[in-house]
């Protein structure tokens, strides 16, 4: 008995590994920059109070943040898959033979248009 297959559809697949690691590291970048944005307010804000200290721990932990969710990658984007119409038109001409081989045309309509 054979088994056979389907294959994916283009608009079902993945994310590409280059854009999911360019997403990751502007995420990265992205968390830390508010760390130094939160490391230089807790040393230039005058005078010290509470929210140094809350500014501290965000300091220190985001880093951690940071690097969980640079290698959690992007499983929490979902790709939606589309389904478009396919229309195949042939344009051979009827009244004489063909000089070439048949030329096929597809044109993929989106449902929701």
């Amino acid at each position: 008995m054979k088994r056979t297959r389907s294959a994916p559809s283009l608009t079902s697949l993945p994310q590409a590994p280059q854009d999911e690691a360019g997403h990751r590291v502007r995420r990265y970048a992205l968390t830390m920059g508010i760390r130094m944005a939160c490391f230089l307010a807790m040393a230039l804000i005058q005078p010290y109070g509470w929210y140094t200290w809350v500014l501290a721990i965000a300091a220190a932990v985001l880093p951690y943040i940071a690097v969980v969710f640079a290698n959690a990658g992007s499983d929490s984007i979902e790709t939606q898959a589309e389904s478009p119409q396919l229309e195949i038109t042939s344009s051979v001409p009827s009244a004489s033979p063909p000089a070439s081989p048949d030329v096929w045309t597809v044109q993929e309509k989106r449902n929701d248009t």
